[in-house]
């Protein structure tokens, strides 16, 4: 058997046409019998490959389901305007949710809220199951069958991973706060308190409750098109556990 002396340029082709990552079987089912590589003559090629590459704009990475060149992290704020379309932006609750099933999978939608404090919109699960980062990986063994979440290869990619063990310890995480800011992510607890701060105000100079109008912001990634009042309470709502009732206006009786 006599392996290609160009490997490296093949695999580096392979990579650059595949607009995804190529497993080590992948990539050994593009050659013949009789010149089929070995996996250990393809990691090698690979690593001359990583080498290359370093300090330039592309890299070659691997990740969940393979190797794959792609954009340097350095560079990507330049390249990301190539595309008009703006990246999906994620709610708090979402990315909170897609985290406890990282580090705790596999774990039930009810222990996720046990762990939030808060129940979870079925339209959260919903988007993690649409966009492949989780998949129901079993039923815990209690009433009522509940389905297990974990994360799939999908989520691995997305996030440049090649495996869970890439991801940061918890002491290495920044608190919600400093990320909240980084990510333009909205805090709903505040957005709630200065609704309520604003309507108290307006009560005490009118004496009557004043009309309240929210502004119309782009939802978020996760939580558009909240229909289902069980799983989906507003912000304000989620935060105290309640629906609030409407303000009512006391008529006196005629003595």
């Amino acid at each position: 058997m006599s392996v290609p002396e160009n490997l490296k340029n093949i695999v580096e082709a392979a990579l650059l046409a595949a607009g995804g990552p190529l497993s080590l079987d992948t990539l050994q089912s593009l050659f013949g019998e009789n010149e089929q590589p070995e996996k250990k003559a393809l990691r090698e090629a690979l690593k001359a490959l990583v080498e290359d590459y370093q300090g330039r704009g592309i890299e070659i990475r691997e990740v969940g389901s393979g190797w794959r060149i792609q954009v340097g992290e350095a560079v990507s704020p330049w390249v990301s305007r190539l595309w008009s379309e703006r990246p999906a932006r994620y709610s708090r609750a979402l990315l909170e949710t897609l985290a406890l099933i990282a580090y705790r999978q596999p774990i039930t939608r009810g222990e996720i809220e046990d762990v939030r404090g808060v129940s979870v919109s079925s339209n959260i699960i919903k988007t993690l199951l649409e966009r492949e980062w989780i998949r129901v990986v079993g039923q815990r063994d209690v009433p009522g069958k509940p389905s297990l979440y974990g994360t799939t290869r999908e989520f691995l990619d997305y996030f440049s991973l090649k495996s869970l063990d890439d991801l940061p310890t918890l002491a290495e995480i920044r608190d919600l706060e400093e990320i909240n800011r980084e990510l333009e992510l909205e805090d709903p607890d505040k957005a709630a308190a200065a609704t309520e701060t604003e309507a108290g105000s307006a009560q005490g100079e009118g004496g009557l409750p004043a009309e309240q109008t929210s502004p119309v912001n782009e939802p978020l990634e996760g939580e558009e098109n909240l229909s289902d009042t069980d799983d989906t309470l507003d912000s304000r709502d989620e935060a105290d556990g309640n629906i609030p009732d409407p303000p009512t206006q006391q008529v006196p009786l005629d003595a």
